[in-house]
């Protein structure tokens, strides 16, 4: 009598994730249909693992499929600020605690700095932001506790943002007591960042202020970017919605930066 062949266990929502990411790494284009039946699982399943992909910037959406995503490129903002809100809301209101009245600060663009910007425009506190956001100039222009400077630059319309020589230059202007970042990814090395231009912004913010704090969800921990912003002595904290996993905090506990975890 023949045996019959024993069906493949189905694989985790994690595992098939990870599993189409190293097929882009071989091939082009993955298609739907052909994965669904691989894996076992409806075509709705795949797309809701494409979409959550993308998110990341792991992989590129295309007709039929998903595609592996250039060097450089990165979800828009309105994507990412779609994905981990509850994470990104709890971060921004901690880092706006920090903010003393009367502060001056530098804030990036980005789906966590902005929610950083909400929670100051919420409690009204007194301070003075320079950005290269228009999200972040607008959230803050709302409160009229907050006097908001916006940098001139080239103009990204996918991150409602400028970036470019100018916006550094006229950063470099100032001298500021706080700033607050966002990055891609976040390595024991530093931070990465993938979107263009804006690495340069990043370091220049930096560079101008005197406390530095990075606001970056868990969900980047491990995670690699295009451009390096810096290493980690660099920032004075971290600060995140989890616990980093052991090899990032060891990392940041020698390079003298605090974690702050939301809770």
């Amino acid at each position: 009598m023949q045996k019959t062949k024993a069906a493949a266990p189905r694989l985790r929502k994690s595992e098939r994730r990870e599993q189409i990411v190293a097929d882009l790494r071989l091939q082009p284009h993955v298609r739907v249909g052909e994965l669904a039946e691989r894996f076992g699982v409806s075509t709705e399943t795949v797309r809701r693992d494409f979409d959550a992909l993308a998110r990341k910037g792991l992989v590129t959406r295309a007709l039929g499929g998903a595609s592996a995503p250039s060097p450089g490129t990165a979800p828009t903002l309105d994507e990412r600020s779609r994905a981990r809100t509850r994470e990104r809301e709890r971060i921004g209101r901690l880092a706006a605690g920090l903010v003393q009245p009367g502060e001056t600060l530098m804030i990036d663009s980005g789906s966590t700095t902005l929610q950083v910007a909400r929670f100051l425009s919420f409690a009204g506190t007194r301070c003075t932001a320079i950005t290269n956001s228009l999200h972040v100039a607008m959230t803050l222009g709302q409160s009229g506790a907050a006097k908001v400077i916006l940098c001139p630059g080239t103009y990204l319309a996918t991150e409602a943002a400028v970036v470019g020589e100018e916006t550094a230059d006229f950063l470099r202007r100032y001298r500021v007591q706080r700033c607050f970042v966002g990055a891609t990814a976040l390595l024991p090395s530093g931070p990465m960042e993938t979107v263009e231009g804006y690495a340069g912004v990043k370091r220049t913010m930096l560079a101008q202020s005197e406390s530095r704090h990075l606001v970056i969800d868990s969900d980047k921990f491990g995670r690699s970017g295009f451009a390096h912003l810096g290493p980690l002595e660099v920032f004075d904290s971290l600060i995140t919605d989890r616990a980093p996993p052991e090899d990032l905090a060891r990392a940041l506990a020698e390079a003298g930066v605090a974690i702050r975890v939301a809770d």
